[in-house]
């Protein structure tokens, strides 16, 4: 459990029992409900992560776009739902040798324009013979991006790195040297479900 839920859950619960107290029993229990709920989307699980030369997905949620191209990285996009996991984990091993900020706006996350448009929070992770980078970008109701590390920071693959909070969505940046092994539709679970192989021949990362 991510200790923000258990302070949502503990100020609405207050809330509530104020609400209850001052009015009538049942004007309290939105408040009890929203308590629940955040104790529901703030959980975080453990998770099994896959040994070997292999990227995992940096978030759950569902696969909703992948662009490949030969002139730039190749990019896997995931959409978090308010129901998804929200913690995020580290793609890869290694070392964070870039984190940018860039300001923006909250379109829904699901649309591809969110890619270039929303606030979003840019990491990159230096590994061995490889570099990956992956965005956490705010969405429609998403309004705070937290990370955990800085710059300078090294983080085994499947660590726990960051949030959003509520729906958003996670882009993910890789080179040549990888495979893809997922598509679009697929359901992902940060830390456990492997979104691309090193090509034969690669170094480990």
């Amino acid at each position: 459990m991510v200790v923000d839920g258990i302070l949502y859950a503990i100020g609405l619960t207050a809330g509530g029992a104020l609400v209850w107290y001052l009015t009538k029993p049942w004007f309290g229990l939105p408040f009890f409900a929203l308590s629940l709920f955040c104790l529901y989307f703030f959980r975080d699980p453990d998770r099994q992560i896959p040994e070997g030369p292999v990227a995992v997905s940096p978030a759950d949620g569902k696969v909703v776009g992948i662009r490949s191209e030969a002139s730039a990285p190749s990019r896997i996009s995931i959409f978090l739902n308010v129901f998804d996991v929200h913690v995020n984990r580290a793609p890869i091993g290694g070392t964070i040798s870039k984190v940018e900020y860039t300001r923006g706006k909250y379109l829904v996350a699901s649309r591809e324009i969110a890619s270039s448009q929303n606030e979003r929070n840019t990491v990159t992770i230096d590994g061995e013979r490889t570099t990956v980078s992956f965005a956490q970008i705010a969405g429609l109701i998403a309004r705070r991006i937290v990370f955990y590390k800085q710059t300078g920071d090294r983080v085994a693959k499947g660590e726990r790195v960051g949030l959003i909070k509520f729906g958003s969505r996670v882009d993910v940046f890789l080179g040549p040297e990888w495979e893809i092994a997922v598509k679009p539709g697929d359901r992902v679970h940060g830390g456990s479900s492997i979104l691309a192989r090193r090509k034969q021949g690669e170094c480990r990362s």
